[in-house]
């Protein structure tokens, strides 16, 4: 099971979190609370260990923008939580070809139907350059961090149009119900941010370790 702590802020939460097995960090440059610089980023990596993945979320599709932010911040992957651009992912496989390039797709809370959400995910399968989906909730006022689950049983339905491409899920997600999302869905992966959090941006560490340990031990999902 691949882990991502996302919304990090922090040298501190980074390396806690490190340190507990996560195996990927996630730092928001998009309009939030929990919104940090290349510069601030960039400050952090460099104390991290090379095994682990640094994952810049952004809304933005400029493509110069996170061309920069990434060489500046040091970045492994991407997770692009705006609009999906197949030629936005086109330039930034062309210029890394290492990086990881996370599409994220969005389950409206209230009101998703199932047949436009599994044409969505048709769409992004037939881009090659894509590493994992990610399935994040979305409600009236956001789009991320909403901290509020989506319909894991009907969303289940419309994800034999992935195929093989691995699924991450994430929206408010936290150690009581990690377990439930996994063997609802058997993702490759989840990713969370609220929901280890003391205050947005601030990580609590039994609320961390909680949540890795109950993602690693869940029986569905060791992949």
């Amino acid at each position: 099971m691949w882990i991502k702590i996302c919304a990090n802020t922090n040298l501190d939460d980074a390396l806690l979190a490190t340190e507990l097995g996560a195996d990927a960090l996630g730092f928001v440059f998009a309009p939030s609370p929990r919104r940090v610089t290349p510069q601030q980023v960039a400050a952090i990596t460099v104390h991290l260990s090379s095994s682990i993945e640094k994952i810049g979320v952004f809304y933005t599709t400029d493509v110069d923008e996170i061309v920069g932010t990434i060489r500046i911040a040091e970045l492994t992957g991407v997770q692009l939580h705006g609009a999906f651009s197949p030629n936005l992912i086109a330039a930034l496989a062309s210029q890394f070809t290492a990086l990881k390039i996370i599409q994220t797709t969005h389950w409206n809370t209230v009101g998703q139907p199932v047949n436009a959400f599994a044409d969505q995910l048709a769409a992004i399968r037939r881009v090659p350059r894509i590493d994992a989906v990610l399935i994040d909730s979305r409600t009236a006022t956001a789009s991320g961090g909403t901290g509020t689950t989506f319909d894991w049983a009907a969303a289940r339905q419309a994800l034999s149009a992935l195929g093989p491409t691995r699924l991450i899920v994430a929206g408010g997600l936290n150690a009581g119900n990690v377990q439930q999302a996994i063997a609802t869905l058997d993702p490759w992966g989840v990713d969370v941010a609220s929901g280890v959090e003391s205050q947005p941006g601030v990580k609590d560490p039994q609320k961390l370790a909680a949540f890795l340990n109950n993602a690693r031990s869940s029986p569905i999902g060791a992949k």
